[in-house]
């Protein structure tokens, strides 16, 4: 069944949403090959990581159900901070994006984000990201007062030359682990999985004889978009508080929250600044 043109039939509601858990099953996939090979135990025994499909725009699509959330929300934004930096038009096959960048990634130097452009037809359809913490980056100790540290943190980059793109990845990030080698296995294995991911997308598409994931992309953003207005109406109007204290480093931190819910929206603010950590 082709759902490239015409207006959505029930027929065509069904097949959308088979194709919506289709597409969870490919982040789970993706994420599943990355618990197979990664070399790190914190990621092949506490699932430390997160795998997910983008549309061309950037906009998460699907993310796997193995992951932490923490993983998923910060890789949400950081394909879109990466394509900032690097344009798609500037991609061509075989070409890879990886940083550890905290302010672009999962919040510190030790997760790094590699996305995988899909292409077909010539032209990007999706990307594929995934996210590990990699614990062998050089440098840091708890009394750091800087997030950067000895090997530093890399802008997202992708290779120049296409067919190398993926070696010539790898090997940029090796100055920043204190052993190479060992450094840039983390890397391809996080490229291992955004392959396997690629495979299981294009069978997808080939499937259901699609050029494209626009259609598809815009059913399960108005869906899910629905499904989060109906949960904000169910929460009663008014303003809720609450305070969390953490252990901190020199002192203890405390820090506050306020949530305003009306009018259909929720607002959460900060309303009392709290003493900054000054460790990174």
């Amino acid at each position: 069944m082709s759902l490239e043109n015409g207006a959505l039939g029930d027929a065509e509601v069904i097949a959308l949403n088979v194709m919506w858990n289709r597409l969870i099953s490919v982040c789970e996939e993706q994420a599943n090959a990355l618990l197979r090979v990664a070399f790190g135990a914190i990621v092949r025994e506490a699932g430390d990581l997160s795998a997910g499909v983008f549309d061309a725009g950037g906009r998460m699509m699907a993310q796997a159900v193995t992951g932490t959330p923490g993983h998923v929300n910060t890789m949400a934004r950081s394909v879109n901070a990466m394509l900032a930096h690097v344009p798609a038009r500037t991609l061509a096959e075989g070409d890879v994006l990886v940083t550890n960048d905290p302010w672009l990634g999962a919040g510190h130097v030790f997760d790094f984000v590699v996305v995988t452009p899909v292409f077909r037809g010539g032209r990007i359809v999706a990307y594929l990201a995934s996210t590990c913490h990699v614990v062998d980056v050089a440098g840091w100790a708890g009394r750091r007062r800087r997030a950067r540290v000895r090997g530093g943190r890399g802008h997202p980059r992708h290779p120049a030359a296409q067919g190398r793109a993926q070696r010539r990845a790898a090997r940029h990030r090796r100055h920043q682990f204190p052993r190479p080698a060992r450094g840039a296995r983390h890397i391809i294995s996080l490229m291992a999985c955004n392959d396997e991911g690629a495979r299981r997308l294009t069978d997808l598409m080939d499937e259901y004889a699609i050029a494209g994931l626009e259609r598809l992309a815009g059913f399960i953003f108005e869906r899910s978009r629905g499904a989060m207005l109906d949960a904000v109406a169910a929460v009663p109007e008014g303003v809720y508080e609450n305070t969390i204290r953490l252990d901190g480093y020199d002192a203890p931190l405390t820090l506050r929250a306020r949530m305003t819910v009306g009018g259909g929206r929720i607002a959460a603010i900060s309303p009392a600044r709290t003493a900054r950590s000054t460790r990174a």
